[in-house]
């Protein structure tokens, strides 16, 4: 393995991880990723000393492929990310980042101009505390005023940063998908990885659709998210989620039966999205060591004859009643509507 580091990993762990090709780009990633998304107050407070702890548990044990944006608390997640990263031989991971999506409030949530562009890059090597990214992803391209601007802006500008030595490798993420389509036909070539989230879950499976465009292209597919954004764990989603309002209760009514039977949806959600063909690696938001095991449980053992039944219950009694599997649209009118104003 090449980010195999000898007295920094635990051999036995890594043995067991399963390293996929990532596309064309030469690299080899584990089949779970860690997610940052966690590391901001997107999702509540964070325990920066358990923050720190968890992804270096996440490597030791072979996770190599991290995930943040400087859209995930204003450049928070990517502040903390960069401090445990400090503490890891860098040649023990691969971190990817974003552009285009950066504040919280609509009128300067989004730029994809080649000035931002560059700026954000400079200031993510600097937070993430390296000399070089492996992957930076345009974020959410859907919110673009058009995809010419991505084309035209957003990418030239990453392409000249990648031959400036500043990153290496680029992709584009999106939650409806046949925007990722439009982007990567537009394209055709430039990209080098593509991230899907929330879109291989025990609600909804439209990415099965596209893994054989995505394919096609020789892109390394990132499928994250298979927990909804929270909405298929036995805590719950965050008041902000876009869903409507009967998938909540159907995903509420799962985690309540799952608190009952003494199983984690967390688990079940996991192990369901991983079983999908196709995608190099599964993306999950952690912030903790325990969320770290349990996802490397759910991928690495499977589940147990319970959770297994329980699993089986819900896709056939609970799952089935949901009327809107997917929120697309939802925040793009929310976003165009507070910039008409």
């Amino acid at each position: 393995m090449d980010t195999f580091v000898e007295h920094f990993h635990t051999k036995k762990d890594v043995d067991r991880m399963q390293y996929e090709p990532f596309g064309r780009t030469g690299l080899k990633v584990s089949k779970v990723s860690f997610g940052t998304g966690t590391f901001s107050q997107l999702y509540g407070n964070l325990d920066e000393a358990e923050a720190l702890e968890a992804v270096k548990v996440a490597v030791k044990r072979g996770i190599n492929y991290f995930d943040t944006a400087p859209f995930y608390g204003q450049g928070r997640s990517e502040q903390v990310l960069g401090k445990a990263l400090r503490q890891i031989p860098r040649q023990a991971f691969y971190v990817a980042t974003k552009v285009g999506r950066y504040e919280r409030d609509f009128e300067r949530m989004f730029d994809y101009s080649a000035g931002k562009t560059r700026e954000s890059v400079e200031r993510s090597l600097k937070l993430l505390g390296v000399e070089c990214i492996d992957v930076v992803q345009i974020h959410d391209v859907e919110f673009a005023p058009n995809l010419d601007i991505i084309v035209e802006e957003t990418l030239p500008t990453l392409e000249a940063l990648r031959s400036e030595g500043k990153l290496r490798f680029i992709g584009v993420s999106a939650y409806p998908v046949e925007v990722l389509k439009q982007i990567i036909s537009k394209a055709p070539g430039r990209f080098d990885t593509v991230l899907s989230y929330c879109r291989n879950t025990l609600f909804d499976d439209v990415l099965k659709e596209y893994i054989p465009f995505f394919k096609e292209h020789n892109l390394a597919i990132i499928c994250a998210s298979g927990h909804g954004m929270g909405l298929l764990t036995n805590g719950g989603p965050q008041p902000w989620h876009p869903a409507d309002q009967q998938l909540k209760t159907v995903c509420k009514e799962a985690a309540d039966y799952c608190k009952r039977e003494g199983v984690e949806l967390g688990k079940l959600a996991m192990h369901h999205c991983t079983q999908m063909a196709g995608p190099a690696t599964f993306l999950a938001g952690m912030q903790t060591t325990a969320l770290v095991d349990i996802n490397l449980d759910a991928y690495l053992n499977g589940l147990s004859e319970k959770e297994a039944e329980v699993l089986a219950y819900l896709k056939e009694r609970v799952f089935s009643k949901v009327n809107n599997t997917n929120w697309e649209g939802v925040e793009l009118e929310a976003y165009w509507a507070a910039m008409k104003k």
